[in-house]
């Protein structure tokens, strides 16, 4: 019986000395802490943007739109189109204000070929990602 004690026991400070050990290395990996008190709230008022494409695949030209809506932005804010070419983000001539619901739909046509890498930008706030693959 005492020798199960001691498995028992060193098994649990195995544990939790690999507890620490991972949460350590979370803390040193830059991986944020999960929000709480002030900071949760400040996510909760912070500007963003939400964007999905009405089309997966679209040949070259072919018309298609990106649709969307803000939250925490001001109504009538202009929201832009960028593109990611050669590792940077290009804002395309791709404008229009949000309605007054914070709502926004962009006509958009492509003829760079391949997987295209799109967001949307304004009042402060960037969309995810939303891929477009132009045959």
């Amino acid at each position: 019986m005492d020798r199960f004690r001691r498995a028992s026991a060193a098994a649990l400070l195995t544990a939790a000395a690999l507890a620490g050990a991972v949460g350590g290395a979370a803390a040193s990996s830059g991986v944020p802490a999960p929000p709480s008190g002030e900071r949760a709230q400040d996510l909760a008022t912070r500007p963003a943007l939400s964007a999905y494409a009405t089309a997966r695949n679209v040949a070259a030209w072919e018309e298609f739109r990106i649709h969307g809506s803000a939250r925490n932005v001001v109504a009538g804010t202009p929201v832009t189109l960028q593109q990611k070419q050669g590792g940077r983000w290009v804002s395309l001539p791709a404008t229009m204000s949000t309605s007054r619901t914070g709502e926004y739909s962009l006509r958009v046509k492509l003829g760079m070929k391949g997987e295209n890498a799109l967001r949307i930008i304004g009042g402060g706030a960037v969309s995810p990602v939303v891929r477009t693959i132009v045959g």
